[in-house]
């Protein structure tokens, strides 16, 4: 059996809890943490039972939840029958995309309330009111720092090409 190090133990453990926190299965939140470290940095099922030491229907489970949430994708090696899954390209822009979602379907809700309640007393409106506040704050500004990020990445991938380039030509 495959033994990782302690600390990568640990890592993976934390991760669980991490996922259980925010109300996702820890074993799904085990896989991705493994994913995060695992060298190679795609999986097999079978590698993944047994570095967890999970059963393969656990597995099988979880990653396709970790899929649904387009946090991991299957990939196949030319030549070997097995699917193996690793973290997916951009998957937290996808994540905050996802969020940014929900941020406004919590919003719409609020504002039916609001509607249901419209000749209620104001202090019968206050939670909806707060509610409708707040996810209309996220909605205008989570994608402003969205586009601030992908901003930094790009600029960070030009600094990197620039300093190859110029590396090369020394």
């Amino acid at each position: 059996m495959i033994e990782p190090p302690v600390e990568q133990q640990q890592f993976v453990e934390e991760v669980g809890l991490m996922f259980e926190q925010v109300g996702l299965p820890r074993m799904a939140g085990r896989i991705f943490g493994w994913l995060l470290i695992s060298q190679p940095p795609h999986q097999s099922h079978s590698e993944l039972a047994e570095i967890l030491q999970a059963s393969k229907g656990s597995i099988s489970t979880m990653t396709r939840l970790l899929m649904q949430f387009s946090l991991i994708e299957r990939v196949v090696i030319p030549g070997d029958r097995r699917d193996y899954f690793q973290i997916k390209p951009n998957a937290w822009a996808q994540m905050t995309q996802q969020r940014l979602m929900q941020i406004s379907a919590f919003r719409k809700l609020a504002e039916q309330g609001l509607q249901l309640l419209a000749s209620a007393p104001s202090t019968q409106q206050q939670r909806l009111q707060e509610m409708h506040e707040i996810h209309t704050f996220w909605e205008r500004e989570l994608p402003l720092l969205h586009q601030r990020w992908e901003r930094e990445q790009h600029d960070k991938q030009k600094a990197l090409m620039a300093k190859s380039i110029h590396s090369n030509k020394t």
